[in-house]
């Protein structure tokens, strides 16, 4: 399987359970960004420095609140214990924010949140190896993401530990 169709994969994978966990907890989930594009817009837009290029992955409603949700799969080190995030990607969510006046939130693997604000607040720049893309991404330590159940309820009702 090509790198793009296996990373994809992944992320749909991830996206999946994390619109599951929130479902559990009373939330409803809609497919948003790049996700409901058709392949020719999602090439061409792939291709621009448009903030749409980091549009989130998930629109989702519990009553009248709303929250926007980027799904993050294999962005966490296990070596370091820290969370990347692009540093574009981070750029474009603060805009998007403002614009919106809706929370956002990155969703690691391992359910770990942060916001767009709490990684240019805390995350480090990474690295830039000449072997990889040279994208700069902000690192995050894992000890500073909020619990998923802190921020969207515990499953099926239950308080939160």
């Amino acid at each position: 399987m090509p790198s793009f169709q296996r990373r994809k994969a992944i992320g749909d994978a991830h996206e999946k359970r994390v619109t599951q966990e929130l479902n559990r907890r009373g939330w409803h989930v809609s497919p948003w960004g790049q996700g409901v594009m058709g392949e020719p817009v999602r090439l061409a837009l792939h291709h621009t420095t448009s903030s749409l290029r980091w549009t989130p992955d998930l629109i989702a409603a519990q009553g009248r609140q709303v929250v926007l949700i980027d799904c993050k799969s294999r962005m966490t080190s296990q070596t370091s214990r820290r969370h990347a995030i692009e540093r574009a990607a981070v750029t474009a969510h603060l805009q998007l924010v403002a614009w919106t006046q809706l929370p956002l939130y990155y969703v690691f693997d391992n359910l770990d949140l942060l916001t767009p604000h709490d990684a240019l607040g805390l995350g480090q720049e990474g690295p830039r190896t000449t072997a990889g893309s040279g994208t700069p991404y902000l690192l995050v330590p894992a000890t500073r993401a909020s619990a998923f159940d802190d921020v969207f309820g515990a499953p099926d009702g239950l308080m939160a530990a």
